[in-house]
C-alpha cells in the first residue's frame, strides 16, 4: 500500500512510516515482546495511543481462518507455567477497535471471494504479551498454507489502511469520535470462539471488550450436598478473572458502560448461580442481545 517510508529501528526491529501509523517488524514470538508501547516511546519519545498486532494462527482444526481478539491471560494462577507469555492474573485493556475491525474484516473477505474458505471469527481473551495499552491480535490461521496466502495477506492489509483511516477516509473504530451507543460488551463463558458473543458483535454499532471463554473461569465445583447460596462458596480464580477483564475493559472504553454478556447455556447451573451472584455484588449489570 502506498505512503510507507522507513522509519526508527527498535532494538534492530525495522518499523515503517505511514501518517500516525508506525508498523515495526519483529523476529521475536510476538506473545513475549513484552511492553512494545513503552519501548517504543522510549526509542522515541513518540506516545502509543493503541496496538494491533498482525500475526499467524494456529488452530488444531488447520481451517482456514481470519480472527480478531483480545489478549490477556488473566485466569493463570502465580506459579503456573505461561507458555504463551503474559502474567499470571492479567490482561490488556482490550483495543477498542476489535468490534468495528471484526465486522469491517467480515466485509472485505466477502468481497474479495475469501469466505466461506476462510472463516472470519472472534476469540476469547488469550496469551501475551504484557502491554498496557488498549491491545489486540489480527491473524491469519491456520497452517502454512493458508500464512502464504497473498489474498488473504492483501484483506489484512486492507483492514489495517481502511480501520487506520490510511487512505483518507474515517477510522473505523475510534471510540473517542464516536457519538453512538455507549454499551460496551464483556462476554463471559462459551467455547474458545466465543459464538454467542459473536452473534451480537456481528450487529452494526456494537463496542466488544474481553471475552472470557469458560476455560478461562476457573470454578470449584462444591458439589450436590453443598449448593452454593451465593459466590462466596464456589472457589477458584473465577472472580480474579471477571474483575480483571472488567476493569481493564472500563479503562479502554473512558465513559463507557460496560455490561456482562453470559453464554447462560455455557454453564452448570450452580455456575450460572455463582456468576450473577458476583456481578450483581459488583454491581456490573448484566446485559441482554438488544442492550447492545
Amino acid at each position: 500500500m502506498p505512503g510507507w517510508h522507513p522509519g526508527p529501528s527498535l532494538q534492530d526491529a525495522a518499523s515503517y512510516i505511514n501518517k500516525e501509523v508506525r508498523l515495526i517488524k519483529l523476529d521475536k514470538r510476538l506473545v513475549v515482546e513484552n511492553h512494545l508501547d513503552k519501548r517504543w516511546e522510549e526509542a522515541t519519545g513518540e506516545t502509543v495511543d493503541d496496538v494491533v498486532f498482525l500475526s499467524k494462527h494456529v488452530a488444531s482444526s488447520n481451517r482456514p481462518a481470519l480472527t480478531i481478539h483480545p489478549i490477556g491471560t488473566p485466569h493463570i494462577r502465580e506459579g503456573e507455567a505461561l507458555n504463551a507469555g503474559g502474567k499470571p492474573g492479567w490482561a490488556a485493556p482490550p483495543n477498542p477497535r476489535l468490534g468495528p475491525w471484526f465486522r469491517l474484516l467480515k466485509n472485505i473477505a466477502h468481497s474479495h471471494n475469501l469466505t466461506p474458505e476462510f472463516e472470519v471469527t472472534l476469540e476469547a481473551t488469550h496469551h501475551g504479551p504484557e502491554i498496557n495499552s488498549p491491545t489486540m491480535f489480527v491473524e491469519i490461521g491456520s497452517t502454512e498454507e493458508y500464512w502464504k496466502r497473498q489474498d488473504a495477506a492483501q484483506a489484512i492489509a486492507l483492514l489495517v489502511w481502511e480501520g487506520l483511516g490510511l487512505g483518507g477516509r474515517t477510522a473505523v473504530g475510534d471510540w473517542n469520535r464516536d457519538n453512538g451507543r455507549n454499551e460496551i460488551l464483556l462476554g463471559i463463558g462459551g467455547g474458545h470462539y466465543v459464538p454467542r458473543h459473536m452473534d451480537i458483535v456481528q450487529k452494526d454499532g456494537v463496542w466488544v471488550g474481553h471475552l472470557l471463554s469458560g476455560y478461562s473461569l476457573l470454578m470449584e465445583d462444591p458439589g450436590e450436598a453443598k449448593v452454593p447460596k451465593n459466590s462466596a462458596g464456589v472457589g477458584g480464580t473465577w472472580r480474579e478473572t471477571i474483575t480483571v477483564a472488567f476493569e481493564t475493559t472500563k479503562r479502554a472504553f473512558p465513559g463507557g458502560e460496560v455490561l456482562a454478556h453470559l453464554d447462560h447455556k455455557s454453564f452448570k447451573s450452580w455456575q450460572r448461580k455463582a456468576i450473577t451472584g458476583f456481578l450483581a455484588e459488583q454491581n456490573i449489570k448484566i446485559g441482554k442481545p438488544g442492550d447492545f
